[in-house]
């Protein structure tokens, strides 16, 4: 079969680029298939990080693909569907994930559809940072659209919500197995300078104010002062708001930031330090972050909500709190240590069936 996968590719960085780069290696296993991927993804002016680009010294898969599309030009749009039509594919794949790439996806959906099938994967259904244009520009994609992957049920009963007539199947989140394996505890905190006499939590991934970091900090003068907290990703926004809840805690000896893009060959050293990795998110879809700790067999702890609760299992492989505020979530990681439950969870993720690339190909490939 021939398919074209229309999405964000290498040289782009962050985790949509990573979940393409997974599926395209298990879907060229056993099909031709081709990249198509963005020209210019966000325009400088509207990109709230350093830069949107893999740094020569990451090791990012480097997919193959023909940059053609334009976020901002409608020229780009057509000269993009053009180009997957002269591919000829059966197959076209769609990888959505926000509003803001609504038209340029959408157009092409539209125009490929009069000549091969198209699938679209959506991350995201509804922005967890939303805005006024928000519904207008996720109306155009949708309508444009008649078969979709949701990566979770949320974002499938997000779907189902605002377009009732859309065919949508659940096919859940692949772990990440890129990253490399566990090292050695001691020899993780030796890299990143760290005392091995003290236990580590880990917030891993873009800061951003909707994954409540806020309530994580807050938390932890509740704990035990042996309980450090790592923080490890890019800051979206301000970070002031956070460092002044370290400040007044007088928290500065107990957290320990790495508030930059953390590149791919550096992330094993990071849950090999931490016992368990925290999300305490006031929404969600589901979390390429619960992907890449169950990767490492590190426990999660998180709010029950969005669709984590369909990757986190309560009191088996980690825990969900139900409405969680600073003071529960204090509470369930004072259990976790005290009570030696992270080990039996990490024993417990070891042995768990994980969901494979190959797994996920094979469900997409399905529904044609």
């Amino acid at each position: 079969m021939k398919i074209a996968f229309l999405s964000t590719f290498y040289p782009f960085r962050g985790g949509i680029a990573q979940f393409n780069a997974g599926l395209y290696r298990a879907l060229e296993k056993h099909h031709e298939v081709k990249a198509f991927n963005f020209s210019l993804q966000y325009p400088s002016l509207l990109f709230p990080g350093k830069t949107q680009l893999v740094n020569p010294e990451d090791n990012a898969d480097a997919i193959p693909s023909e940059r053609t599309l334009s976020s901002i030009s409608p020229r780009s749009f057509r000269t993009t569907a053009k180009a997957i039509e002269h591919f000829q594919p059966d197959l076209l794949i769609i990888g959505y994930w926000m509003p803001f790439m609504a038209p340029s996806l959408g157009y092409v959906a539209k125009r490929l559809a009069k000549r091969c099938k198209v699938v679209s994967i959506v991350h995201n259904a509804i922005p967890h940072e939303k805005s006024r244009l928000d519904k207008v520009l996720s109306h155009f994609f949708f309508q444009r659209n008649t078969h979709f992957v949701a990566l979770s049920d949320a974002v499938r009963k997000d779907i189902l919500g605002n377009y009732p007539t859309a065919k949508v199947q659940t096919i859940l989140h692949p772990s990440y197995d890129h990253f490399g394996s566990l090292i050695p505890r001691e020899e993780a905190l030796n890299q990143l300078q760290l005392d091995p006499a003290n236990r580590y939590l880990l917030f891993f991934g873009l800061i951003r104010d909707y994954k409540g970091l806020d309530k994580l900090l807050q938390a932890l003068p509740l704990l035990a002062p042996d309980i450090h907290l790592l923080i490890a990703g890019e800051v979206y926004g301000s970070f002031t708001v956070y460092q002044r809840i370290i400040q007044d805690h007088q928290l500065e000896t107990h957290v320990h930031q790495f508030n930059a893009y953390i590149p791919d060959h550096e992330v094993h050293l990071f849950f090999s330090a931490a016992e368990c990795c925290v999300l305490p998110y006031k929404s969600a879809t589901q979390s390429g972050i619960t992907a890449i700790a169950h990767h490492f067999n590190i426990p999660v702890v998180a709010s029950d909500v969005g669709g984590l609760s369909e990757f986190i299992q309560h009191k088996k492989n980690g825990y969900l709190i139900t409405d969680c505020t600073y003071e529960k979530l204090a509470q369930w990681l004072n259990t976790g240590f005290s009570t030696g439950t992270f080990e039996q969870f990490r024993q417990t993720l070891s042995q768990q069936k994980r969901a494979t690339w190959e797994d996920f190909s094979r469900e997409l490939l399905k529904l044609i």
